[in-house]
């Protein structure tokens, strides 16, 4: 029995060895998505990006800390000839150390302008991180939706390969009749050559797809899909798509906060018109060698000083104006992008009802082409159609099936497309846009 159970276990995995596509992970689309988030290089760039913003809080949170430090001195003097009056003026070691802590900052409160901006950049990087990510989830599914497409075109070139080789079969019958000449037989066999070509190239581009598909996802070995069932699309009009991105989309709130960034600069550039107050503490001791009756062993102090700069050759004035100016630029930019999200939404929209019309009525194209295909096969079986009709009936077959797989995954794409220029793809996918 033992001796059983080994071979059983030997034998399943050479099945897993020998068919690689048997033992290949399966992935929905939703897999995809989130195998993409996790191993994106550009997702892993804009995620730097947020990183590198929170430290710069950091750093701006410091400048608000008093800074605390400790000093030493040691001297020590050569000449070690003294007499009783000349250890009153030059002793021959004296020891210093102690501590000291020290805050500066604007009597403006600069400092707290720019920790509040900051935290804005904090926010405008996490949504420029979700931009990146809703692209670059529309492009996983495009990449998923091309091996879909693909596999399906393999599978239209092999039946297109199989009624081929019926029809050149049903020739050969009737050419051992006498009811059709040799070019009728030739002609069958042209046709299935170009069918052979076609199930090659169809295979190729499959290969070519799946590739694609690995590098955008960042898969490795082999690996099949799964397809999901069809999205629905979304029910809003126009106008109201319009309204939703403009209030959803990632790009367009960090062009809000950038504005917002950009009015911040202009209070801290402003803020250097104030004077800068700087209080220090020290504690300070002392050992001297000898030690002397009027030596101060301990000591401490505080000090508080003004500093404030009356001419600085119009430094301030070109800071303000700089941060004027760039706030000006980042409310033209905003108004732009503005209007292009609402080009993009409408794009999308309308390439949805294209796609979705379309489909409505390619599937009706195939449906009567099929019909077509069986009865002018059937009329050719019994001598009542030509080979012409035959072959002009199967390459509306072919042309029919491959539009509507096209037009299919196209009417999928189209959905996410409208999500993503909608700016709730993310949301869509169970993805949070802010963390």
């Amino acid at each position: 029995m033992k001796l059983l159970s080994v071979w059983v276990g030997l034998a399943l995995s050479v099945l897993c060895i020998i068919p690689s596509s048997a033992c290949a992970e399966e992935y929905s689309l939703n897999d995809l998505f989130r195998i993409a988030l996790e191993r994106s290089e550009k997702v892993g760039i804009a995620s730097a990006e947020v990183a590198f913003s929170e430290q710069e809080k950091n750093r701006a949170l410091s400048v608000l800390m008093p800074r605390l430090s400790a000093f030493a001195n040691y001297q020590k003097y050569s000449n070690d000839k003294y007499n009783d009056y000349d250890t009153l003026i030059q002793p021959k070691s004296v020891e210093q150390w102690g501590l000291r802590a020290d805050q500066a900052f604007s009597l403006s409160l600069r400092e707290l302008t720019m920790l509040s901006e900051a935290r804005s950049d904090i926010v405008r990087a996490r949504y420029d991180l979700a931009y990146v990510k809703e692209v670059y989830l529309l492009q996983v599914a495009q990449a998923y939706y091309n091996v879909l497409l693909a596999k399906k075109g393999v599978d239209i070139a092999r039946s297109n390969l199989e009624r081929l080789v019926r029809y050149r079969d049903a020739a050969n019958v009737r050419l051992e009749v006498g009811e059709i000449t040799k070019t009728v037989v030739l002609r069958a066999e042209s046709e299935l050559s170009g069918a052979k070509s076609d199930l090659v190239r169809s295979e190729n581009a499959l290969t070519l797809a799946r590739a694609a598909l690995a590098r955008v996802v960042g898969l490795e070995g082999g690996f099949s899909l799964k397809e999901e069932p069809p999205r629905q699309a979304r029910t809003e009009s126009l106008p109201e798509l319009k309204d939703i991105a403009y209030s959803e989309r990632a790009d367009l709130k960090s062009l809000e906060y950038q504005m917002k960034i950009a009015k911040l600069e202009i209070s801290y550039a402003r803020g250097a018109y104030w004077p800068n107050l700087a209080i220090a503490g020290v504690f300070q001791r002392t050992d001297q060698e000898p030690e002397t009756l009027t030596l101060n062993t301990e000591s401490s102090y505080g000090a508080l000083s003004l500093n404030f700069p009356f001419f600085e050759g119009g430094l301030r004035r070109a800071e303000v104006q700089e941060a004027k100016i760039r706030e000006h630029q980042s409310i033209l930019q905003y108004e732009d992008q503005k209007k292009t999200v609402g080009i993009e939404v409408e794009t999308a929209y309308l390439d949805l009802l294209t796609q979705k019309e379309t489909l409505k009525y390619l599937e009706d194209h195939v449906a009567f082409a099929r019909d077509n295909y069986r009865g002018v096969s059937r009329q050719f079986e019994m001598g009542l159609a030509s080979s012409i009709d035959v072959i002009d009936a199967n390459n509306l077959l072919v042309s029919s099936e491959r539009q509507v797989a096209s037009a299919v995954y196209s009417y999928q794409l189209a959905i996410l497309a409208v999500e993503q220029a909608t700016g709730t793809l993310l949301r869509e996918v169970g993805e949070k846009a802010i963390r």
